[in-house]
């Protein structure tokens, strides 16, 4: 399947791809506050499931672009991305497309030539 055969949003859903897979390189990486704040060992391993997320659902991904997902901590320390009963820590990712310049959002967040990405990860209590 060639680019020209791809759907808007599975070339949009391509590209967060790849900015979630090269935080830093395939798009501007940012983070907040209070997730700066967590130890470097959970900020790492939510980093990492960032990159590996695949938990979409048509909750979390209703126009299949993957530009949003959640991360939890259970009760016992361990980051998921499977939601506990109740969880003891929760950060949210989120993707933006935005122009060139960072300055308003992207005419074509399909078109990398005209977008650049800026991926936020966040505590869910900061949003």
């Amino acid at each position: 399947m060639t680019a020209d055969t791809l759907s808007r949003s599975e070339r949009i859903a391509r590209l967060n791809d790849r900015a979630r897979q090269a935080m830093g390189l395939a798009c501007v990486a940012v983070a907040t506050v209070g997730f700066r704040s967590l130890s470097e060992e959970d900020k790492s391993r939510v980093r990492e499931l960032v990159e590996t997320f695949d938990a979409f659902t048509q909750d979390n991904d209703p126009y299949g672009e993957r530009d949003f997902g959640a991360i939890y901590l259970d009760g016992e320390g361990r980051w998921t991305t499977t939601r506990p009963a109740q969880p003891a820590e929760t950060v949210f990712w989120k993707i933006d497309a935005y122009d060139r310049d960072l300055q308003f959002g992207s005419d074509d967040p399909a078109n990398p030539s005209v977008t650049r990405r800026v991926l936020t990860i966040m505590l869910a209590s900061e949003y």
